[in-house]
């Protein structure tokens, strides 16, 4: 038998569990996020496929979202529901003779043995349903990254196959940023290099491109364009690399005295959420009305798990940051030694 690995993906996960607990709203737009209130501030957390058609996403502007589909339903974000849920997935997928990573409330990959991996992915697919009555896709791909791609291609509760064979003639034509791993900037740094298309950057000299965006990066790319992975799928716990904390508030803060008592209180909760792992490095992030973000990170003379470091490191990279304009988001991220 081949190994093969399958990315299972829950579709609108938060928005579908939503719509069990309320099946009069099957068919219609609804976006999760915040409070459930669009005229205060607050960030989309998923939206329905119907939804979705208008523009809505995750991580938009709830008032943005209420703009472009004025009839969606919006709903407050209710954490235990949707953790519950998952718990339920996942233990539908280690059920499976699989080695199951997960990857987050709604995903996980499988590494399985199997001379059919569509059929296994349709018996997943089953037993999510009859578990959850919720839908999932499965992309089957012989390493994490065709799978992973695959599901997009798959959506919504189908299934669909990337191997070697298929890869460019899905995917050679498309910008670099289709494929996992590569964002925005990087697409965008690829583009003033005159790399547009996955075939591209596949075709490119991996030292060139090394010389270009650094020595691991410029590789590491080129591989990912040729649909290589060279990790494995692994049942060992997912181990976080950071804890974080942030606050959307509902007035601007325009005093900096405040600015710097909010983002000390979320550094002492941060601490705590990192309990006994140390610490060595804490970025805050800070978005100006009316929506402009900017970073700071400071580092720790070492690891450490006292607050009050934690809290002077915060302060310090606050520093960094102008005093001179109101402040709508404030959060403070932990980030742990690898």
């Amino acid at each position: 038998m081949a190994r093969w690995v399958l990315h299972v993906d829950l579709d609108q996960f938060v928005a579908a569990v939503e719509i069990l607990r309320r099946p009069e709203l099957r068919g219609r737009p609804v976006v999760v996020g915040g409070d459930g209130d669009p005229s205060r501030r607050g960030v989309v957390s998923t939206a329905s496929y119907q939804a979705r058609r208008y523009g809505v996403h995750s991580g938009q502007p709830l008032r943005t979202a209420a703009r472009l589909c004025p009839d969606a339903v919006f709903l407050p974000v209710d954490r235990e529901a949707y953790q519950a849920a998952s718990a339920t997935v996942l233990a539908t997928l280690r059920g499976v003779d699989a080695v199951v990573q997960v990857l987050g409330w709604d995903e996980a990959f499988l590494a399985v043995d199997t001379d059919d991996p569509a059929e296994l992915a349709a018996e997943i697919q089953r037993r999510v349903r009859a578990a959850t009555a919720l839908d999932c896709t499965v992309g089957i791909g012989t390493n994490r990254i065709q799978a992973k791609l695959a599901t997009g291609f798959g959506k919504p509760a189908g299934i669909f196959t990337i191997t070697p064979d298929t890869w460019y003639e899905l995917l050679g034509d498309r910008p670099p940023d289709v494929l996992w791993g590569i964002g925005a900037k990087t697409a965008k740094r690829l583009a003033g290099l005159g790399i547009t298309t996955v075939a591209g950057l596949a075709g490119t000299d991996p030292g060139a491109l090394a010389a270009a965006l650094g020595p691991a990066t410029g590789p590491w790319l080129v591989r990912l364009a040729r649909g290589e992975d060279d990790g494995v799928v692994t049942d060992a716990p997912h181990v976080p690399r950071s804890r974080s904390r942030e606050t959307t508030y509902q007035e601007d803060l325009a005093d900096w005295a405040r600015v710097r008592g909010e983002v000390a209180r979320l550094a002492r909760l941060v601490a705590a959420d990192a309990g006994d792992r140390a610490v060595e490095r804490v970025v805050v992030k800070v978005r100006y009305a009316p929506f402009r973000t900017r970073t700071h990170g400071r580092q720790l003379p070492r690891p450490t798990v006292d607050a009050d470091l934690i809290e002077r490191a915060a302060l310090a990279a606050l520093d960094e940051f102008p005093s001179d304009r109101p402040v709508r988001l404030l959060g403070v991220r932990a980030e742990f030694p690898r």
